[in-house]
């Protein structure tokens, strides 16, 4: 299967707004976008998650992967589809950042557990139990399908959003996409 780096919607592009429908066909096609919705996460600058209305596909269907984050417990790569949170507690603040906000971070609280209910991207259900950073990374990215950006949750209007830096020519990564 040939896969393609698809186009990121970049706020303020409205469509950033918008709220996914549920996916009902899981089909040769749907894997087919999941594949290059992976390769799109992969190509960004240190991104460990990314939603399918970041590219213009208002479907509930996330990507994270944290493992590439040494000594964060988590479930390696993650392909969830009209994924729920079931469960959830405690409450964390951390920071942030976004593909499609690419020159800025910002510090924005969430549960810091949660179960997420969702299926596979071959139709099977699943449940995952989640700390930390992976839990924050699925929140954020589970936002994207509800036309959230950490934008919208910042702690404080005033404090709490920096201007990205590059890192010696690297772009700094923050925490999820």
């Amino acid at each position: 299967m040939i896969m393609a780096v698809l186009e990121i919607l970049v706020y303020p592009d409205q469509r950033l707004k918008q709220k996914s429908q549920p996916v009902e066909v899981f089909d040769e096609s749907l894997l087919h976008f999941i594949a290059d919705l992976e390769e799109t996460m992969r190509a960004g600058p240190g991104g460990v998650g990314i939603a399918a209305p970041q590219v213009g596909r208002f479907e509930r269907i996330i990507i994270v992967d944290v493992s590439c984050k040494p000594k964060i417990k988590n479930h390696g790569r993650l392909v969830m589809v009209n994924p729920e949170i079931a469960d959830k507690e405690g409450n964390v603040v951390g920071r942030e950042g976004c593909l499609s906000v690419p020159d800025y971070t910002g510090k924005v609280a969430r549960w810091d557990r949660i179960v997420v209910n969702a299926v596979d991207e071959f139709g099977k259900p699943q449940a995952y139990n989640m700390e930390g950073y992976e839990a924050r990374a699925v929140q954020h990215e589970m936002d994207h399908l509800d036309g959230l950006l950490f934008l919208d949750r910042l702690v404080s209007r005033r404090g709490s959003l920096f201007p990205r830096t590059p890192l010696r020519g690297v772009e700094k990564k923050a925490d999820a996409c």
